[in-house]
C-alpha cells in the first residue's frame, strides 16, 4: 500500500526501527487517533500536519503505522478516515459496557425468582471477567465479585462462554489454558473441557460443581451475540447444601429464558456489524 503525502508517495515499512520513547510514541499516536477521528470532515496529510503540531517526518511514520495497524485508512481522495479495526475496537467496548446496562432488569428478574446469587460474565481469552453480580436473599461468601477475573475452565459461566466459540478458536484458546486443580472436581485436561463444552453447547446449560469453589456450584448459559465478538454467559449460583444439581437444571428453562431477553434486546441496540 502506498500512501500519498501532497507531492509525495511514501510506501509504509514495518521494521521501521526509529528509535522513540514507547509512552511519547503512544501519546502521538492516540493524539493524531483523536484528531481524525473527531474531525468533522475527513483530513488530509496537510490538514494533519498543520492542526498536530509535530514534524513532517515523525507524522508521517506514525501515520504509516496506523495505516498498517488498520486503525486509519487512507481514501482515495488522499484523505483520512478511522480504519475498520478502529471501529471494531469502538463496537467492542460499546458492546461489552451495554450489555451491563442492557442485562441488569434480566438479572435481577432472575435473581428475584430462584432468590439465589446471579452472574454476568464475559469471556476475556482463556479467562472469565464478571461483568455484574446481583447477590442472592441469603448472603453466601463467594470468590466472584464485579471485575474479578476467573478462569475460564473450571467456571460455569466461562464454560458457557467458552461454548459460544467455533472449534478453532475454542481449540487454540484451550492450547493456552494452564490447567490447576482448584477442588477435587476442577477440569483439569483439555479433553474433558471440550466435553464439557459440547455438552452445553448442545443442550444450551451446563453447570459447575464445586469445580472452582469448594460448597458452591450453580447452573450457567451462554448469551449469543450472533456476528458479535462478545461471548458472555450468566449463571445462578449458590451453596451445593442448597443447590443440588436437580434443583439447578430445575432451573434451565428460566435461566436460558433470561439470557435469550439479554441477547434480544443487547442486538436491538448494538451497531450494524461492518460488512
Amino acid at each position: 500500500m502506498t500512501i500519498a503525502h501532497g507531492e509525495t508517495s511514501i510506501m509504509p515499512r514495518s521494521g521501521d526501527t526509529t528509535v522513540e520513547s514507547t509512552t511519547g510514541t503512544l501519546g502521538k499516536a492516540i493524539s493524531l487517533l483523536e484528531l481524525v477521528v473527531m474531525s468533522p470532515q475527513p483530513l488530509r496529510f496537510t490538514d494533519i500536519l498543520q492542526r498536530s503540531g509535530q514534524p513532517r517526518g515523525t507524522l508521517h511514520r506514525q501515520l504509516v503505522h496506523l495505516l498498517d495497524e488498520g486503525l486509519l485508512e487512507q481514501r482515495g481522495d488522499q484523505t483520512y478516515v478511522a480504519g475498520l479495526r478502529l471501529l471494531s475496537f469502538a463496537s467492542q467496548a460499546w458492546s461489552s459496557s451495554d450489555l451491563r446496562t442492557v442485562a441488569a432488569p434480566h438479572l435481577r428478574d432472575l435473581q428475584e425468582k430462584t432468590q439465589e446469587a446471579v452472574h454476568l460474565g464475559v469471556l476475556r481469552g482463556a479467562e472469565i471477567v464478571y461483568l455484574d453480580k446481583i447477590d442472592g436473599k441469603q448472603a453466601v461468601r463467594m470468590y466472584s465479585q464485579i471485575g474479578r477475573v476467573s478462569p475460564a475452565y473450571c467456571t460455569g459461566v466461562g464454560k458457557a462462554a467458552l461454548s459460544l466459540l467455533g472449534q478453532a478458536e475454542l481449540d487454540a484458546i484451550i492450547e493456552t489454558m494452564a490447567f490447576q486443580p482448584y477442588t477435587s472436581n476442577t477440569i483439569v485436561t483439555a479433553k474433558d473441557l471440550k466435553q464439557a463444552v459440547g455438552d452445553i453447547a448442545s443442550q444450551g446449560f451446563g453447570f459447575d460443581l464445586e469445580e472452582h469453589e469448594a460448597g458452591i456450584q450453580c447452573i450457567a448459559v451462554p448469551v449469543p451475540l450472533p456476528g458479535r465478538r462478545i461471548y458472555a454467559a450468566i449463571s445462578v449460583t449458590g451453596p451445593a447444601y442448597r443447590l443440588s444439581r436437580p434443583r439447578l437444571e430445575g432451573w434451565a428453562d428460566l435461566v436460558r429464558e433470561a439470557a435469550k431477553n439479554i441477547s434480544a434486546d443487547l442486538m436491538v441496540r448494538l451497531p450494524p456489524v461492518s460488512e
